[in-house]
């Protein structure tokens, strides 16, 4: 059986792959820097005998044939770049880059599809088809490093049927996967807001706009007007994350920089939510005299999994997996520009448990703690092989 002889390949090629895995974490680049990661995942496929282009600069496309290759057509995908947090972990592997660091899981999906990748040509001549293989840069920082691949064509020549993203989930056990039908993930925007005034004596606040104030009332008036506004029952989240103003304790700034994020499951909401944005910054500036330039720079768009190909990825989890291993993951409000496919083909994107408590990892991604339980490679190249040679829609 195919699905066994997968599963022997894999346990075969764990250390090896651990070991790619521990290179890339070692040598994480951030979004669209992917230089020397694109170079080492070009010599691994090289390695292999599986032919590739290079496109939108970081990023890769490699092809497998196997056979009648006209028959069937699918995409797997991993993301390849870091985040800007100093690694706090204590490993022989830990980010030799300062400030720099694989907080997110993206070399260990990098490291399962170039697992997938070695055992799917391996096996070429007992599986139908086509596979390709997306290395795709910047999944951190807009527009998506897969907005570019698709307008280069990672999507075209030939066009999948399908394509198939994991990510790793420090909230779900080692030996686990889950999936989700519909929407799973929320849209991401932007925002950036300066706001303006000539500054002044603290002492003399009548004089200018206190520009500290208005940016506590713009943070307080869009958390009210965001979730006054917003349906109950369809999530939506605004954080302001960063406030940057001002030096000492008696000078009211001229200029307070404020930067964050909106997040939505529907797209009607999304597009009046930016309305109302504006419109409460407009009016605070009026009501206040100070100057407020608002930016919302357009990100991602939901990550929608379309049923029929989840249905499928699903029951060939439980037949790789158990039925017993296999569960319905959670909406989440973060976002992953995975979206940007599911909006041109059919896609899935599920999750691969990679923790495990009684070895103390359990931190989030995005923190300087964040670490996987390593077995979670053989089990993640083996089920995404599987994937790629059984997949139907």
């Amino acid at each position: 059986m195919l699905d066994q002889k997968i599963k022997g390949l894999a346990k075969q090629y764990a250390d090896e792959f651990i070991e790619v895995r521990h290179h890339l974490h070692a040598n994480p680049e951030l979004s669209y820097k992917e230089f020397e990661t694109s170079k080492f995942v070009q010599s691994k496929l090289n390695s292999f005998g599986i032919p590739f282009e290079v496109m939108a600069t970081t990023g890769i496309v490699g092809v497998i044939k196997g056979k009648n290759p006209d028959s069937r057509v699918f995409a797997l995908r991993a993301d390849m770049d870091a985040l800007p947090i100093q690694e706090e972990n204590e490993v022989d592997y830990r980010s030799k880059n300062p400030g720099v660091m694989h907080a997110c899981g993206h070399d260990v999906h990098t490291t399962i599809l170039l697992g997938a990748a070695k055992i799917l040509n391996e096996l070429k001549a007992e599986w139908e088809g086509t596979v390709k293989l997306v290395f795709q840069p910047g999944e951190e920082r807009n527009p998506g490093g897969a907005s570019y691949m698709i307008k280069e064509g990672v999507l075209e020549n030939p066009r999948p049927q399908g394509i198939f993203g994991l990510h790793v989930h420090p909230g779900l056990d080692l030996g686990k996967l889950s999936f989700r039908k519909g929407r799973v993930m929320a849209s991401a925007d932007e925002l950036y807001i300066t706001i303006r005034s000539k500054g002044g004596h603290a002492a003399a606040p009548h004089l200018t706009a206190d520009t500290i104030l208005v940016a506590s009332q713009l943070i307080v008036s869009l958390q009210q007007v965001i979730s006054r506004n917003n349906n109950p029952t369809s999530p939506s989240v605004l954080s302001i994350c960063s406030i940057q103003g001002g030096h000492t304790t008696n000078v009211i700034p001229s200029e307070v920089k404020l930067m964050g994020t909106f997040r939505a499951m529907d797209e009607t909401w999304r597009s009046k939510a930016h309305e109302l944005i504006r419109n409460q910054a407009k009016g605070i500036a009026e009501a206040t005299g100070a100057e407020i330039d608002l930016h919302i720079d357009i990100g991602y768009p939901t990550v929608d999994n379309d049923p029929a190909l989840t249905e499928t990825g699903w029951q060939l989890a439980n037949t790789y997996m158990g039925k017993e291993n296999v569960s319905e993951t959670e909406m989440r409000m973060g976002a992953e520009d995975f979206g940007y496919y599911t909006q041109v083909i059919p896609g899935c994107f599920y999750r691969l448990g990679v923790r495990n408590k009684e070895q103390g990892i359990i931190h989030n991604v995005h923190t300087p703690q964040f670490n996987i339980d390593e077995r979670a490679i053989e089990t993640g190249m083996g089920m995404m092989a599987w994937l790629g040679a059984s997949a139907t829609v």
